[in-house]
Parts: structure tokens; C-alpha cells; sequence
């Protein structure tokens, strides 16, 4: 994606990928670990932006890290916050405030939308829904998902940029 704001998930690794976020400002990278469904909880966690709770909260295992991701809806906009805290297992429930903020920003709601199904299809692309699981271990590629964040983006957001409808 090009443009002020960009987004990207790599597979790094056998259990691993590579989470990548910036903006004009700054940028902020995690290597993340499959100890979680992450993928499909970023997923989640845009299209929830699309329904009646504004905000969305999931969490990233760096192992033994945590990065929390709190997106708050307002309006056409969304305030993004990516807390880092030391140890998962011990501050999961955590309030959001006692971890250090790592990395925020506000984008359209279109721009996250559109980031994140543009990186989750490249992924797709590139590895198969057989590929992704042989590398990612223990979750499937979120078909599904994916599916839904796409439709309601393409439905509710007036996004000019260009759609691979090909996937999934």
C-alpha cells in the first residue's frame, strides 16, 4: 500500500511472522509467534470496527512479550495504540494504560480496512491456505474472515484505491 499509511504481514519463520506498521511519522515492527491466532485476531478486530462496538481490543504473543492493539472508532477515523507488556502471561488482563505505549496513530477506518485485506491476500497469494498452515503451525489462514473485513470495507468505505477481488 502506498501512501502515508502502511501495513504488511510476512511469514518470517516456522511460527513466526513479521507485523509491520507506519504512518508518515513513525513505524513500529513485531515479530510475532503463533502461540495465538493472530492473524485472524487482527482480522477480527478490523471488521469489528464495521459493527456497534467502537472499540477493539487484541493482543500479539512475542513470547514471552505481549503487544496489545486497542483501535478506538471515532467517526470515519480510528485511533490506533499498540501497548507493549513484558510478559503475556502475566499481564494479559492488564488495563491498557500500564503498558508502554509503543506505537500510535489515527487513519480512516478505509486505510487500516484496506491495508489489512491487501496484506492478509498477499499472504494468501503467496503461501495457499495448505502453505500458510505448514508455516504458521497451529491456525488455518482465516478465509472467512478475510471474506467479511473485505465486504464490509468494500460496502461501507469510500475507498478510491484499487481491490484484488481474486482472493479468497
Amino acid at each position: 500500500m502506498t501512501g502515508d499509511f502502511q501495513f504488511s504481514w510476512e511469514l518470517s519463520g516456522s511460527g513466526w511472522a513479521t507485523c509491520r506498521i507506519a504512518d508518515r511519522s513513525s513505524e513500529h515492527k513485531s515479530i510475532v509467534s503463533y502461540c495465538t491466532d493472530a492473524l485472524a485476531d487482527l482480522v477480527d478486530g478490523v471488521t469489528g470496527l464495521y459493527g456497534p462496538t467502537s472499540t477493539q481490543r487484541f493482543s500479539f504473543d512475542l513470547e514471552p512479550a505481549e503487544d496489545r492493539w486497542v483501535l478506538r472508532g471515532r467517526g470515519s477515523d480510528v485511533d490506533i495504540a499498540i501497548r507493549r507488556f513484558p510478559d503475556m502471561s502475566t499481564c494479559f488482563d492488564a488495563p491498557d494504560e500500564e503498558g508502554a505505549l509503543s506505537w500510535s496513530s489515527t487513519q480512516p477506518r478505509g486505510a487500516l480496512g484496506h491495508a489489512v485485506v491487501e496484506a492478509a491476500q498477499v499472504v494468501l497469494r503467496q503461501y495457499g491456505e495448505e502453505g500458510y498452515l505448514a508455516k504458521w503451525v497451529r491456525y488455518p489462514f482465516p478465509v472467512a474472515a478475510l471474506q467479511e473485513l473485505r465486504r464490509l470495507h468494500l460496502r461501507d468505505d469510500d475507498c478510491g484505491l484499487e481491490h484484488d477481488l481474486s482472493l479468497p
